[in-house]
């Protein structure tokens, strides 16, 4: 997907260097105000949901974290339009003053105790916003960079642009465990809010620096030209090659990218705090320290994508992720907490129940109640972040649990509690038993694999769509795949977890979907540029 993209003049060409630091600190302060929340999510479920059971509370802050996504396809088509129609600049400089603007206002939400179901409405209304606003930024970022770009260097320099998620990401985890470190136990009463508000700051400066900006030269050609689109979403989805281009875009890169993405960059958060039990300080460590390794890596990934191709590089990195996210994924229980794995091995739960007491934990209410013994039994477990095995027992007259050779007939949470203590099951993974240098060895493989997907992929989709509807085509395909695939990993893959009692389940998410994406790029992805030129038919695309 290499590109021989000629330089076209504009008014007041900026320098390369410059398009991409004003378009990277942007989008860096974006995707901070974006992944705060996750790096939060955990103290969300206590302030804003906390009407709910714990496993409840955290199950539907997951899925106000996915509603964030969810929304992005809309932000994709309304800042899509108006990025062909009135230009790149000016769009994703509204982008970022939506997008902003909310983060800074979740910092003066009340809590659920202080304004009672306002408190969540209001901070899914604010999650909406800025899933709109980054439903613009992304397609407005990536474009801007690659129509800078010269010949042979869209990979490496729009990589800076890939770079802006993990470093967002790094950032947001560093505020918060500075402000934990500072604040201690306050963190979770008020000091929360901090972050948040601190993006006030941090929103002036990508303003001004945007604002010194000049438009992309290929814009400026076509709008000189009178050949911008004038209903870019017609236009679009109009054109069966542009929809086809897109329905490749989805399936054979986006889908995949996406759950690669958030399994090395998100999930392992997650995976750490809330199934290994790492107290949030060291999980933010770890992550932090990997990806920060991984941002030099999606650079090379960028860069040899200009020399062998976008597939090439993207798709390799998707047939390793689903061979080896297993495997890694264990590795990090063994190193992270290696009582849990000890414990599961010695003492293995299993539960036997009659199929039909046994009812599906996902409650998108978060309203009711565990009735039967053996929701009840799976509810105390899920909690206590214990594996455990189902065993479909019609012959029991009432549900059972064997912790190891003990068995527990009938719910009993005292009980229950004991029986897992005294097999080895904590609450608390213990600190001096975490082999530090080998969980954050384990997370730069799996940052690797996201750096070989994600970091081509801004250059992959630019080059996929003619330039005059390249914002709104690049952009709806892009946050589709992140809002239906990515959005809500978290959340699915947790209920997944808690439906099974198999700590693991969840990787089957991302597994499915990378092997999919292979197979689907493998047969349908081409290595052809698109012209930059607006008269360019969307045939020209790779078909």
């Amino acid at each position: 997907m290499q590109t021989s993209t000629p330089a076209v003049p504009g008014k007041e060409a900026s320098s390369e260097k410059l398009v991409i630091i004003g378009s990277t600190l942007g989008t860096l302060f974006e995707w901070y105000d974006f992944f705060l929340y996750g790096a939060v999510a955990s103290v969300f479920s206590k302030q804003f949901f906390s009407a709910l059971s714990p496993t409840s509370a955290f199950l539907f802050a997951l899925i106000a974290f996915g509603v964030g996504f969810a929304v992005r396809p809309l932000g994709a088509l309304l800042f899509g339009r108006l990025g062909d129609t009135i230009g790149r600049k000016y769009t994703f400089l509204m982008t970022i003053v939506l997008m902003g603007g909310a983060t800074f206002c979740v910092g003066l939400l009340p809590t659920y105790a202080q304004a009672g179901i306002i408190a969540p409405i209001l901070l899914l209304s604010l999650r909406v916003l800025q899933g709109l606003g980054l439903g613009g930024e992304y397609g407005g970022a990536a474009i801007y960079v690659a129509e800078h770009a010269a010949a042979g260097r869209k990979g490496r320099n729009t990589s800076w642009i890939q770079m802006t998620g993990a470093g967002g990401t790094i950032l947001a985890l560093l505020v918060v465990f500075t402000c934990r470190s500072i604040f201690g136990s306050q963190f979770e009463e008020w000091a929360w809010r901090i972050p948040f508000l601190l993006s006030a700051v941090m929103l002036a400066v990508s303003i001004w620096i945007r604002t010194t900006l000049h438009e992309s030269p290929v814009y400026e050609k076509m709008k000189a030209e009178g050949k911008t689109a004038k209903a870019p979403i017609r236009e679009t989805f109009g054109s069966w090659a542009n929809v086809k281009q897109m329905l490749i875009a989805l399936f054979g890169l986006v889908m995949g990218v996406t759950t690669v993405l958030y399994m090395g960059q998100t999930y392992t958060f997650f995976f750490l705090t809330q199934t290994l039990h790492l107290d949030i300080g060291t999980a933010s460590f770890l992550n932090g320290a990997s990806l920060l390794v991984c941002l030099p890596l999606m650079w090379i990934a960028g860069a040899l994508s200009d020399i062998i191709g976008r597939k090439k590089v993207i798709l390799t990195g998707c047939l390793l992720a689903a061979l080896t996210s297993f495997p890694i994924f264990k590795g990090i229980t063994h190193f992270a907490n290696p009582d849990l794995e000890t414990a599961t091995r010695n003492n293995p739960v299993v539960l036997h129940a009659p199929a039909s007491s046994c009812s599906f934990q996902f409650d998108l209410l978060g309203n009711k109640p565990a009735t039967s013994e053996c929701d009840k039994f799976k509810a105390a477990l899920a909690k206590a972040g214990v594996p455990y095995t189902n065993v479909a027992d019609s012959t029991a007259a009432r549900p059972f649990v064997l912790v190891g050779t003990t068995k527990l007939s009938g719910y009993d949470a005292i009980t229950l509690q004991q029986l897992l203590h005294n097999a080895g099951y904590s609450n608390e993974a213990v600190a001096s038993h975490i082999n530090k240098p080998m969980v954050i060895l384990l997370l730069i493989v799996l940052c690797t694999y996201f750096a070989m997907v994600y970091a081509p992929l801004a250059a992959a989709l630019v080059e996929m769509f003619p330039a005059r509807v390249r914002y709104t085509a690049l952009s709806f395909p892009y946050h589709v795949g992140n809002g239906i695939f990515g959005g809500f990993f978290p959340a699915v893959a947790f209920a997944m977890v808690t439906m099974t009692g198999d700590i693991y389940f969840g990787i089957w998410y991302p597994v499915f979907f990378a092997a999919v994406t292979f197979v689907v790029g493998g047969l349908f992805l081409r290595e052809r540029p698109v012209v930059d030129d607006a008269t360019a038919p969307a045939s020209t695309a790779r078909a």
